[in-house]
């Protein structure tokens, strides 16, 4: 048994994101605005363009992410883009202005295309709720901040849960806090935080066994280059995808060099409908082109013409296309040789019980 009794169907504005709903698909802007306004718009055009229901945005500033310092503590290095780099310095600069945000959504809105944001403290929270924003992301590196967490579940809007670098405890305790703040709209994403993500670490595997373990919807955020991963994660249970979208990669930025450009967003749009229809029901069945089909299996036919009184002999009968539906199936064989002809039978007519005794 799962070990939370979360929502199996979630509402996001006006999207449906549960087992039997088409998979939620996220255009994550990020820093990929590169401090132009006009580019953010741009940006939002071409997720619409490719077929994404919703537009993400980040919503921090520098100053209420960390502290403007020099230490050891802030500085970047471990083979990241971003080496070299304070933490203050990676934040100034990929940050979203505020001021734009509610230009943002209003524009996404318009084209029919959800906004949503990530805020890290209780100012960004403030600010986006002052948007109404329909749901609420928080990041991987933010799943400890159960402070953080409590506040955001409080506001009763979906919870969307990255896990880029949490523990099994990490998420226990981080949709403990979203159901005791009474919000059961939690969707857990199957994320790591390396950027770009090598495809061994990834562990699609993981969103079944997470599924089971906590009971929750289960979506991914992906770092990976391409779009083969979330395919795979669509067609392991995946409910929801986010991926990074930027214009052109070439045009730089702090998260350009792992992020979609619009055709190959488009691309993994349509291949992920199409493995949706693919995967249909999980319960056998033909479908009617398949039940038409089965006139061409196999059945009994008389392959040599046999007179009243004679016997049916492997000579005479045999397993051949087409016509199941007409003559009596293979599994009569053993029982029919060896049997009298009723009448006269007649090479290439199907064999049927009143033909012999």
């Amino acid at each position: 048994m799962p070990r939370f009794e979360l929502n199996q169907r979630v509402k996001l504005a006006d999207h449906y994101i549960g087992k039997d709903d088409p998979v939620y698909i996220v255009a994550e802007m990020s820093a990929n605005h590169n401090n132009d306004f006009n580019r953010a718009i741009e940006i939002i055009h071409a997720a619409k363009e490719a077929g994404a229901d919703a537009i993400k945005l980040q919503t921090y500033t520098a100053d209420t992410m960390t502290i403007d310092s020099d230490k050891s503590y802030f500085q970047i290095d471990g083979g990241t883009l971003w080496d070299g780099m304070t933490l203050y310095k990676l934040y100034q600069q990929a940050y979203t202005p505020w001021e734009w945000q509610p230009k943002l959504m209003e524009e996404a809105n318009k084209l029919g295309l959800d906004c949503f944001s990530t805020p890290f403290d209780k100012t960004s929270l403030d600010f986006v709720e002052q948007m109404n924003m329909p749901a609420i992301k928080i990041a991987s590196y933010e799943i400890t901040d159960i402070p953080l967490i409590r506040m955001c579940a409080a506001k009763k809007k979906p919870i969307i849960l990255a896990t880029g670098v949490a523990t099994l405890d990490d998420i226990r305790l981080a949709i403990e806090a979203c159901i005791q703040e009474g919000n059961k709209d939690v969707v857990l994403l199957k994320c790591v935080s390396a950027y770009p993500t090598p495809y061994e670490d990834v562990n699609l595997n993981m969103i079944k066994g997470l599924a089971d373990e906590y009971g929750c919807i289960m979506g991914l955020s992906d770092h990976t280059m391409g779009w083969t991963v979330p395919i795979a994660a669509v067609s392991l249970g995946a409910r929801m995808v986010e991926k990074h979208l930027t214009l052109r990669r070439a045009d730089g930025g702090a998260d350009g060099a792992f992020s979609m450009e619009p055709e190959e967003f488009a691309e993994m749009v349509k291949s992920i409908r199409i493995v949706e229809k693919a995967l249909g029901s999980s319960k056998y069945k033909l479908t009617p082109a398949q039940e038409k089909e089965r006139e061409g299996a196999r059945s009994l036919f008389i392959v040599e013409d046999i007179k009243k009184g004679e016997k049916l002999t492997a000579a005479n009968i045999r397993s051949i296309r087409p016509q199941q539906g007409s003559g009596l199936p293979p599994i009569e064989y053993d029982n029919v040789i060896g049997k009298i002809a009723s009448k006269d039978l007649f090479r290439g007519e199907p064999l049927k019980y009143d033909d012999f005794c």
